[in-house]
């Protein structure tokens, strides 16, 4: 999978900056994640306002979002 800069501008949200400084191996779980997220729309929305509520402290990968979705994943 391809984890550049790119692969994160299909989904249609705002991705935090700290995501690009993940190791690969993160970059791939989180795009998972997001993959699903933006199947719900009320997830989306969800996720948007938080992001934009948090700014730069938003981290996706400690949100309450990805921890619920890695769970669901075992």
């Amino acid at each position: 999978m391809d984890t550049s800069n790119n692969i994160f501008k299909k989904f249609d949200i705002p991705i935090p900056n700290t995501v690009y400084c993940y190791e690969n191996e993160k970059q791939i779980e989180i795009c998972k994640y997001l993959t699903d997220l933006v199947k719900d729309e009320q997830q989306k929305k969800a996720y948007a306002i938080a992001f934009h509520h948090l700014g730069s402290s938003f981290n996706i990968y400690k949100s309450n979002g990805f921890k619920q979705w890695k769970a669901n994943q075992k």
